[in-house]
């Protein structure tokens, strides 16, 4: 069907902006994905009902089947999932969780400590922001559950930490992603200065709100800067009120083995969790190592190790991984005997627990997909080119970036839109501005990402969390929004030095006076609350 086309109209931002508004007003996620579905549907295809309905069928069999063949980017994450789901379950039936818990809390002696844990897994966890989100989350929580600290503040930590990690990680599926992306830009624009790496390398100090974000998880995880919603939630949590606001009533905030009523064994070692999820990451690894060396092969490439990571499939190295941790944790239950039967009733349950944040991922995908029709990110692009000034080009391409990523849910695709722009608008104006306007990109759509409620990894982090979605994404906002302003000081200063040192030294300092000012504000609401 011919779809109307909406490129350079301010229409196609009316889908994205009424999904969130929705979702941030009713806290219903899949009918606020529902509804901008819909309405998308309805305007590309010129309010025709019937073409409406005919064009949410095709898009959301896509989800499925691509040109006459099974989705295998989306069903491999659709099955890493469950396969998560049922691993994650065994290890509290073979007790291991339990034994974790026990073991991090003798060695462990703090809500502090527990949040530092999740904190340092998230950084030295980067191959996968997917990956990272699911399984730092099922080794942390047993741990952040005993020092009742909310799911809310765990989903933070977690989302905070996987993407801003990869996205300054050469070797991580992000890094090999954006390396192939710069390579076009350098070609495009005969740049042979560097090589896509070396630009990567000479980007990352520049990723200026990667870099604070994770400086802000310590900060918030060692001085306890509980703002807005998210004092709420550690108060209840405190409170030993289900370890999350409003969890009393929300299943997603419950404990898995209260929610799912699987019987931990007493007979559990902490190897028991340790063992299946370290044969994971390196089932994993090895996997993106060898789908990478085979599509190496067929272009007649030496094998290399970035190399390697730039042309791995990632989804099916997933699902690799995933089936060898699968197995690993199946051997811990049945080594201690337990009963088939037990078993796979605790498969079934694992991969049930899973069924709601596939069913978002699904939704989520058919809006990216309707917005993508509705060329979003094309009409958002032409608000960065026109008469403005180089040097104010790094902070505008991050606040628009953000922007865009915010709207459409998804970095990757705003870095595919924008890397391109960005480059093209520095070999426009000045092309020493380019590594500064390609960081630009790079920091804003991670910011409009963290911020986004259609986010797949914002989905993912409240999952490996099991906290409330909408929880999630209104606790993360203030911090969120707090290193963006100093990612702005850091793009400004950028833009009218050219020095890298002087914009990291602004940003640095502009992120000191924001993180005293935070800390006052936690403590005195703290004060009122208690005295209250």
């Amino acid at each position: 069907m011919n779809l109307i086309d909406f490129a350079s109209s301010p229409m196609s931002l009316l889908p994205p902006l009424v999904a969130l508004s929705l979702a941030i007003i009713t806290r219903r996620v899949l009918l606020s994905l529902g509804v901008g579905i819909l309405l998308g549907a309805i305007l590309l295809a010129d309010l025709s009902v019937g073409g409406a309905l005919n064009y949410v069928a095709t898009t959301v069999k896509a989800v499925f089947i691509d040109d006459g063949a099974i989705n295998s980017w989306n069903m491999s994450i659709v099955g890493f999932l469950l396969l998560l789901g049922m691993m994650t379950a065994l290890l509290a039936l073979s007790g291991g969780t339990k034994a974790f818990a026990i073991w991090a809390q003798s060695r462990v002696k703090s809500k502090r400590g527990s949040k530092l844990l999740a904190a340092f897994l998230g950084v030295f966890i980067f191959i996968d922001d997917y990956f990272n989100s699911l399984a730092v989350g099922a080794i942390s929580r047993p741990v952040t559950d005993r020092f009742y600290v909310s799911r809310a503040k765990l989903a933070y930590i977690l989302d905070s930490t996987a993407a801003p990690m990869c996205v300054i990680m050469p070797a991580s599926s992000w890094g090999a992603y954006i390396m192939t992306i710069i390579s076009g830009i350098l070609v495009a624009h005969g740049i042979t200065d560097y090589s896509p790496l070396g630009a990567y390398l000479r980007i990352v100090p520049m990723n200026f709100y990667a870099i604070f974000a994770l400086l802000m998880v310590f900060a918030v995880a060692w001085f306890g800067l509980d703002i807005g919603k998210m004092r709420e939630h550690e108060i209840a949590a405190s409170q030993g009120h289900g370890y999350d606001k409003g969890s009393d009533v929300d299943a997603e905030a419950r404990d898995l083995t209260e929610e799912l009523d699987i019987r931990e064994s007493d007979n559990g070692k902490v190897s028991d969790l340790v063992l299946p999820i370290v044969f994971l990451i390196v089932a994993t690894i090895i996997s993106m190592m060898y789908t990478g060396a085979q599509a190496l092969a067929t272009q007649n490439i030496a094998f290399n190790v970035l190399g390697a990571f730039e042309n791995t499939d990632v989804g099916t190295s997933l699902i690799y991984g995933g089936i060898v941790g699968l197995i690993v944790a199946l051997y811990t239950v049945l080594k201690q005997r337990i009963a088939i039967g037990e078993i796979a009733h605790t498969l079934w349950v694992g991969a049930k627990s899973m069924f709601g944040a596939i069913l978002i991922l699904l939704f989520a995908w058919t809006i990216g997909s309707v917005i993508g029709d509705m060329k979003t990110g094309s009409y958002l692009s032409t608000l960065a080119q026109g008469n403005i000034g180089a040097h104010w080009l790094p902070v505008i391409l991050f606040l628009l970036s953000g922007i865009m990523a915010f709207s459409t849910g998804t970095s990757w695709g705003t870095f595919g839109i924008m890397l391109p722009i960005a480059g093209d608008m520095a070999g426009a104006t000045d092309i020493a501005m380019m590594l500064p306007m390609l960081s630009a990109v790079l920091a804003g759509s991670v910011f409009g990402d963290h911020c986004s409620p259609i986010s797949d990894t914002t989905i993912l982090s409240s999952t490996g969390a099991r906290c409330n979605h909408i929880d999630h994404v209104s606790t993360q906002l203030p911090y969120a929004l707090t290193v963006a302003l100093v990612s702005c000081v850091g793009f400004v200063v950028l833009g009218f030095t050219s020095s890298e040192v002087l914009a990291l030294a602004a940003s640095s300092i502009a992120f000191v006076l924001l993180c005293v000012v935070l800390s006052a504000l936690s403590k005195s609401k703290m004060v009122a609350a208690k005295v209250s």
